[in-house]
C-alpha cells in the first residue's frame, strides 16, 4: 500500500502535514484488523473521521452499508472524490469534525488526528452508537484505562469510564504509517454504555472531576478549596465559607483521600453531595 499512497500523493502534489496529524495507514493488515474489530456488515452505517486519502475508507465501503467520511483538508478531499467515485455508499463530508453536525451512524471506524483525540472522543460519546474502533496515540489510549493512583489516571479516565467501556486491542508501530509518527499507536474499541453509577447532575459531575484533577496529588478537601469557583461558578464565597461547605458536607474519608487515588464512583459521590448542598 506504500507505493499506491506515494503515487497518489505525487499525482496530486500533496505533502502530508505531521503537524495536522495527517498520518496515513499504509499497512493493510492494520486496516483489516480495524475493520474486523468493528465487525462491519451491510447493515452498518459507519462514521469515519479524518479520511485522508481513503486507504481505510475504501475498505470500510466494501463491508458497510453506508459510510460518512469526514475530511477537513480540501486537497485530500479531491483525492477522495476521485478514488471513491464508484462507491455509491460513501458520502464525503468536508469540514472540521469538531464543528460539523454528524449524521446518524451506528459505528465509528477512524484513524483519528491525534491532536483532537480528547475533544472528538467526548463529542462522539454525546451520540448514540454501538461501538467505535479508533486509532489513538498509545499514551492517550493508556490514559483511557488507567487505574486509580497511577500517573496515567486522570480526568479523561474518569469521564470516559462513566460513558463507555474501553478495550485496548493492540499496538501499531510507526512503520505502519506514512509519514511515520514519532510515537507508537494503539487500536481501541469503545462501547457506549449506561453509566455504571448514577449522578444527580452530570454537568456538576464534570466540573468536580475537572476541578479536582487540577490538584491531583492533594487531598480532596484542599483540591476543592482551591478550585471552589469551578465547582460553583455562580457562587461568591469567602475563604472561610468555602472551608465550611467542604468540612460540613464531605465525610472524613472522602475529604482526606488523595484525588488521584479515588475510583470514579467516588467522584460521583462527591459531586452529588456538593450538588445537594450548593451554597
Amino acid at each position: 500500500m506504500l507505493p499506491q499512497t506515494s503515487a497518489l500523493l505525487r499525482k496530486y502534489g500533496i505533502r502530508l502535514s505531521k503537524r495536522a496529524g495527517q498520518y496515513q495507514v499504509i499497512d493493510p493488515t492494520v486496516l483489516e484488523r480495524m475493520i474486523s474489530d468493528a465487525a462491519l456488515s451491510c447493515d452498518d452505517v459507519v462514521l469515519e473521521i479524518g479520511a485522508g486519502i481513503g486507504n481505510l475508507t475504501c475498505m470500510i465501503a466494501q463491508r458497510a452499508g453506508k459510510v460518512f467520511a469526514v475530511e477537513r483538508d480540501g486537497r485530500l478531499l479531491k483525492v477522495l472524490r476521485a478514488r471513491l467515485k464508484g462507491c455509491s455508499n460513501v458520502e464525503l463530508l468536508h469540514g472540521d469534525a469538531l464543528e460539523i453536525e454528524f449524521p446518524g451512524f451506528n459505528k465509528v471506524v477512524a484513524n483519528l488526528p491525534y491532536g483532537i483525540s480528547s475533544d472528538i472522543t467526548f463529542k462522539l460519546l454525546q451520540h448514540k452508537f454501538e461501538l467505535a474502533v479508533l486509532m489513538y496515540q498509545r499514551e492517550f489510549a493508556k490514559r483511557l484505562v488507567a487505574e486509580p493512583g497511577s500517573d496515567d489516571y486522570g480526568r479523561l479516565t474518569v469521564n470516559v469510564y462513566y460513558r463507555a467501556a474501553v478495550e485496548l486491542l493492540g499496538e501499531v508501530p510507526p512503520t505502519a504509517f506514512m509519514p511515520q509518527p514519532e510515537v507508537t499507536s494503539m487500536i481501541v474499541r469503545l462501547r457506549p454504555r449506561v453509566p455504571p453509577f448514577k449522578v444527580v447532575d452530570e454537568g456538576a459531575f464534570s466540573r468536580v472531576v475537572r476541578a479536582l484533577f487540577q490538584h491531583r496529588r492533594q487531598k480532596v478537601s484542599n483540591a476543592l478549596y482551591h478550585s471552589f469557583g469551578q465547582v460553583f461558578p455562580d457562587v461568591k464565597a469567602s475563604k472561610a465559607e468555602r472551608r465550611a461547605v467542604i468540612d460540613r458536607f464531605l465525610p472524613k474519608d472522602l475529604a482526606e483521600a488523595r484525588v488521584m487515588d479515588l475510583p470514579p464512583e467516588k467522584f460521583g459521590m462527591i459531586s452529588d453531595r456538593l450538588t445537594a448542598t450548593s451554597p
